[in-house]
């Protein structure tokens, strides 16, 4: 599974807001220039975190992006959903019905064993991080990192 670099980006954002005392906000700016990457392009995969309702967004002087919900129900599954889709990274296209090997059609009335057997990996990759929540990663950092984080977005 390969993922686009801004879910990179947009993992670590949402992981840094959750660092953040409740109700604070932090600009896309601010977001951008803590993590050294181009700001229009942050920009618009927060607005695809605000549009899923992970973070709301205000404007003003004292506005900025805040979590949406409780860090303990928002899942890295939510995260990569909001930005990337949940569409199945493997489409089968049955090549097992082409060229000069080609299996009858009869005998394809089931799903090709590779596509279920890729189907059963993207599923389990999505179990697996549907049970990873923002407050799991926050409570594994050291308080260290978390006071850096307070203090430079602060």
């Amino acid at each position: 599974m390969k993922l686009p670099e801004t879910s990179e980006w947009v993992l670590h954002t949402a992981t840094v807001i959750a660092q953040l005392p409740p109700g604070s906000t932090v600009s896309a700016a601010q977001l951008s220039e803590h993590f050294g990457v181009a700001g229009p392009y942050l920009s618009k995969q927060l607005a695809k975190l605000v549009r899923a309702g992970i973070l709301t967004g205000s404007t003003g002087p004292r506005g900025g992006f805040r979590l949406a919900r409780e860090p303990e129900r928002i899942s890295i599954l939510d995260l990569v959903t909001a930005v990337d889709g949940a569409a199945d990274p493997y489409v089968c296209r049955e090549l097992r019905q082409q060229g000069r090997g080609a299996a009858r059609p009869e005998d394809c009335r089931n799903p090709c064993a590779l596509a279920a057997a890729m189907r059963a990996a993207h599923e389990a990759w999505r179990a697996s991080l549907a049970n990873v929540t923002l407050a799991g990663i926050v409570d594994g950092l050291p308080a260290s990192v978390i006071e850096k984080n307070r203090r430079l977005l602060g």
